[in-house]
């Protein structure tokens, strides 16, 4: 089984936290559909006649894709790609494009799964953000999602905001309880080089993350999903028991999948490629038939360092069975590194798989560095 991800580098509006390759200009919205549609002729054979099992369409912002754009989008794939009959088609949308209208349009392509980027219920934490929508819409946009049936919804919220004290964040989270959301993905508000709200920090018009903020939120956030009977399966992710992500679930197996558009990646298992991140340069080069890629083969140091850094970041955790498949020095370096985290009680051991303990959570990506060959 594998995935193809398509990136829609299009957006109404620059968040001023993100740093995704996009453009607010729609001037080659259409241009970009058909050369995402020749690429996926240009790269048919990279997934080896595997079926899809998972199609997602992100950016960017995909739901500014016209009825016709996506129906050509669709049609091309089914055309190329064995699609297995219970895939999961996901398209990220935003709340404010997300009117009664595009939602029957969504409901009537093969998308039958919405991810949608609320990131808060308040217009102070939106308008610090440069979100285009409001509170208003951020609530109206799932109701008519529901009511047109799509039972497959995933949010996203953030969390570390200077604007998000902690009831508002509170708010955020059982509000989407409370709309039975069966799943969220909830990230930490983070400064990313070369965007707005660096520029805000380092100049003094924005007061920098407060950490100590972000983990009490992140901790609270924790308890509030388990006594709501969600399962913390990835670490900014949370389900409901069966409704964990297709998608995003075959990246951190590490399976295989396929990157349509500017800036976006593929792996086949033994190496990655990415697309580059410049849409005029990648219209160009699709017009002449090429895809302007680079790549790079993993070592076994690669792979290593890979699997430590996904697993671990999931509820199944690191395999011993899986790192015994990789060689024994990759076993004896884990083993050594991971006792420090285990004695400090970050790690939990059970049978033949590592997983991060509650207060490792909280330093998921610090254990992981400390974990590579």
């Amino acid at each position: 089984m594998a995935g193809i991800y398509l990136h829609i580098p299009f957006c109404r509006q620059a968040c001023h936290y993100c740093n995704f390759h996009f453009s607010t200009s729609r001037k080659y919205q259409g241009e970009m559909v058909e050369a995402l549609l020749l690429e996926l002729e240009l790269q048919r054979e990279y997934l080896a006649g595997a079926s899809l099992q998972s199609i997602y369409l992100g950016g960017g912002t995909p739901s500014l894709l016209t009825e016709r754009e996506l129906s050509a989008l669709f049609e091309k794939i089914y055309a190329l790609y064995a699609v297995t009959d219970t895939a999961e088609i996901t398209l990220e949308a935003n709340p404010d494009d997300l009117t009664a209208a595009k939602v029957a349009e969504l409901k009537r392509s093969p998308v039958n799964r919405l991810s949608i980027g609320v990131q808060s219920f308040f217009d102070e934490d939106l308008r610090f953000m440069n979100r285009a929508h409001d509170a208003r819409e951020a609530r109206a946009c799932i109701r008519l999602a529901q009511d047109a049936g799509f039972d497959k919804l995933t949010v996203d919220l953030i969390y570390g905001s200077p604007t998000t004290p902690d009831e508002h964040w509170r708010h955020n989270v059982q509000t989407l309880v409370e709309l039975q959301v069966p799943h969220l993905s909830c990230y930490a508000l983070t400064v990313e080089p070369r965007t707005a709200l660096a520029h805000f920090v380092a100049s003094g018009k924005a007061a920098p993350v407060d950490e100590e903020q972000a983990a009490r939120q992140f901790e609270w956030l924790m308890d509030a999903m388990a006594a709501a009977g969600y399962e913390h399966y990835e670490i900014s992710n949370f389900a409901k028991p069966g409704w964990e992500a297709v998608h995003n679930g075959n990246y951190w197996r590490g399976q295989a999948y396929l990157g349509l558009g500017p800036s976006a990646h593929s792996f086949d298992g033994e190496s990655r490629q990415w697309n580059i991140a410049h849409n005029h340069r990648y219209l160009q080069s699709i017009a002449e038939g090429r895809v302007p890629f680079e790549r790079e083969v993993l070592t076994p140091d690669d792979r290593y360092n890979e699997y430590v850094m996904t697993a671990l970041r999931t509820s199944w955790g690191v395999d011993l069975r899986h790192l015994q498949t990789m060689g024994e020095p990759y076993v004896h370096h884990f083993l050594t590194e991971a006792s420090i985290f285990l004695e400090r009680g970050h790690l939990l051991h059970l049978d033949q798989t590592f997983r991060l303990t509650r207060s490792g959570k909280l330093l998921a990506d610090r254990i992981a560095a400390e974990l590579f060959f």
